[in-house]
């Protein structure tokens, strides 16, 4: 007969077979803990542009360039017109295809998109609300500079501004607005890549090209008057 004076055993932190861990409720992830969460808009761009899944970059950049193509070829009107034209044309066609076999098959699977129709997609208060604050505060950073910019604060940069407006001049003579942006969309999607394999190699030579620039930028602010900019008190 076992001792009735024996003592409990009581669970270790340790743990042992047949003794949960004391300390396991403390220490066990929550159920939230294991749900992802959602990434942000940059960090979305950021690994569409460094092509880290390649049929998604691949899809996104080969829409993209096709309706920056179109809107070269015709007006904004057409493209958005054909464009959910054809949208309509894939979900009706999807449509009925599904309801004739479900009356073929005498089957009850319901609409087709269902699930999507159920999804709420509405945008929340806070969510509006946390964009515009964003939004706001980038415009008021882009409204402050230009207010610097225009009204001379730093003789320098308007006239570096000036400069580049002037070569702009030449670009738009050569180049419309759907051009510059599809050449634009372009370089959005090779130059990171690029840049990332060769990142030594670019860096050394900008490195050059900016210690020349900033030294011919120098000799000029110390031989023209009124371009030196002034020491802090």
């Amino acid at each position: 007969m076992a001792d009735s004076t024996q003592p409990e055993k009581i669970p270790s932190s340790q743990g042992s077979d047949g003794f949960a861990d004391a300390s396991a409720g403390h220490n066990a992830p929550s159920p939230g803990k294991d749900v992802k969460p959602t990434p942000p808009a940059a960090s979305i761009v950021w690994e569409l542009i460094y092509w880290r899944d390649l049929k998604t970059s691949a899809a996104v950049f080969g829409v993209t360039l096709l309706l920056l193509l179109s809107l070269a070829a015709f007006s904004v009107v057409s493209v958005l017109s054909y464009l959910l034209l054809a949208l309509l044309t894939v979900t009706i066609s999807f449509r009925v295809f599904k309801s004739v076999v479900q009356a073929v098959q005498k089957s009850d699977e319901g609409h087709p998109f269902r699930a999507y129709i159920e999804k709420d997609i509405s945008l929340s208060s806070e969510s509006f609300s946390r964009y515009v604050d964003t939004g706001l505060r980038h415009c008021n950073c882009v409204l402050k500079q230009l207010s610097r910019l225009f009204l001379v604060e730093d003789l320098v940069e308007s006239l570096k501004l000036a400069v580049f407006m002037w070569l702009m001049t030449y670009v738009g003579a050569v180049f419309n607005g759907i051009t510059l942006l599809i050449i634009a969309h372009i370089l959005v999607f090779s130059i990171p890549v690029v840049y990332e394999k060769y990142k030594t190699q670019i860096d050394h030579y900008v490195g050059i090209v900016h210690n020349q620039v900033k030294s011919v930028v120098s000799k000029v602010q110390a031989k023209v008057p009124g371009l030196s900019k002034r020491k802090p008190e």
